[in-house]
């Protein structure tokens, strides 16, 4: 009895895990045969559980959607998944996740065994992840109405703030939405300029859903349009270096967003828009390779005053 409650509730574990399984992937699954599987099932609906079976060739088995389940059934790398999971939630930039992750970390507790909710409390007193928290978080109400509003392939009107606090009224067309430096993005085709663009989420002070439809561009990447979007932005000034070392190292060491980063003879040449000059002089003294400052001149000269200014902090130590 104890064994064919055991495989009940197996079964029941590839249902929630498995939109739709057919009944022989669940015998083979299982190591029993299609009849057996017939009377677990059987087992499950006399518990009030509502499986539903398609027939046919290409049938299946799958629980009834909106169906919820509680107890949830985790395995250790699942348990492990959603910590650290919810960990990133609590520090990208969103207003409501703090409490709301407290809440589904007791919630996922209440469900979890002895032993794996030691676990994952280990992971969420102990792990930090540097994600850059952002100090201007964007709201969940406003990344849920894009979000839908990008998977419906539906436009939505934005009232947006720019960074020199003016406010426009404009549609677009949301392709994705994606996450960098501490800030939540979304990337689509604005209307009032007529061009691929990228917003704040933090800086949306209204969204609204409208009837029209558009057609996404197939295989748009959100992060690589961001990507390229945030390395080209306009500023103060325009740097040419070279790193004499690999692209997988200066993109691993730097970042796609510092520049665009060109493999040339002798090393990579990073194009960059900068603001502040001593910063980026200490961004590239960080690195373990050496580097070749071609433009600007500013540049150059900031380099050296930081080379100057740790010799002569080498200097005092000695």
């Amino acid at each position: 009895m104890y064994r064919s409650a055991t495989r009940a509730l197996a079964v029941l574990e590839l249902l929630q895990t498995h939109r739709r399984i057919s009944g022989a992937e669940i015998a083979q699954r299982l190591g029993v045969d299609a009849r057996t599987v017939r009377r677990y099932i059987a087992a499950l609906e006399e518990l009030g559980i509502p499986v539903t079976a398609e027939r046919g060739r290409y049938g299946a088995y799958l629980l009834i959607a909106g169906f919820k389940l509680p107890p949830m059934m985790f395995t250790d790398d699942e348990a492990l998944a959603l910590s650290v999971g919810l960990l990133a939630a609590r520090g990208m930039g969103l207003t409501e996740a703090s409490a709301a992750v407290a809440s589904a970390q007791a919630k996922l507790e209440r469900v979890m065994p002895e032993r794996l909710m030691a676990r994952t409390r280990a992971v969420a007193d102990t792990v930090m992840l540097d994600l850059a928290r952002s100090s201007a978080p964007g709201a969940s109400d406003t990344l849920f109405a894009l979000s839908a509003a990008a998977q419906q392939c539906r436009r939505v009107r934005l009232r947006y703030r720019s960074s020199a606090d003016m406010e426009t009224e404009r549609e677009v067309d949301p392709y994705g939405l994606a996450h960098s430096g501490g800030f939540w993005y979304v990337a689509g085709h604005c209307h009032l300029r007529r061009g691929l663009r990228s917003f704040r989420l933090d800086r949306v002070a209204d969204v609204a859903a409208q009837e029209t439809l558009f057609l996404r561009p197939r295989d748009f990447d959100a992060v690589a349009h961001l990507t390229f979007s945030l390395a080209t932005l306009p500023r103060a000034h325009t740097a040419e270096v070279l790193l004499h070392t690999t692209l997988q190292e200066a993109l691993e060491r730097l970042g796609g967003t510092m520049g665009l980063f060109e493999p040339v003879d002798g090393g990579v040449l990073l194009r960059a828009q900068i603001d502040g000059l001593d910063w980026f002089a200490r961004q590239l003294a960080r690195q373990p390779f050496d580097f070749t400052v071609r433009a600007p001149e500013a540049l150059r000269a900031a380099v050296r005053a930081l080379s100057a200014r740790l010799g002569e902090l080498a200097g005092r130590e000695a």
